[in-house]
């Protein structure tokens, strides 16, 4: 483990919003689901290259913390993804998290990150 703190990642801004495809605008669906759920202060929900979903909440407990975007990537780590087609995140923030931009990168440098608003409203789109 490093003996420094690294900084936090940096928190991109979204672009206007991108028009949705209909398999986007599923996943707002999910993101917001997962949001509501456990009233989490995020919800997240990503596409892998076949087409699966995967969709989060974010999660703050004493010993974990994670955006619901790094959970939704994890999951489909976990169940065998290995690149990413687009993101939604669903937030009250109008910036999208750097850990959960990263997270996404990992696995696609050219997935769409939608950024939404808790009542499912694209604000704005991450392509970065």
């Amino acid at each position: 483990m490093p003996d420094t703190p690294s900084a936090p990642a940096p928190r991109p801004a979204p672009t206007a919003p991108a028009p949705l495809s209909a398999e986007d605008a599923k996943l707002v669906v999910l993101a917001r689901g997962a949001r509501g759920r456990v009233a989490a202060v995020e919800g997240a929900a990503v596409r892998d290259q076949d087409g699966r979903t995967y969709a989060a909440a974010s999660v703050a407990l004493p010993s974990l913390t994670l955006t619901a975007l790094q959970l939704a990537v994890a999951s489909a780590v976990a169940a065998g993804a290995s690149r990413l087609e687009a993101a939604v995140v669903v937030t009250e923030a109008s910036t999208l998290d750097g850990a959960g931009h990263a997270a996404v990168r990992d696995l696609a440098v050219d997935a769409p990150i939608h950024v939404a608003a808790p009542d499912g409203t694209v604000l704005g789109t991450v392509t970065q």
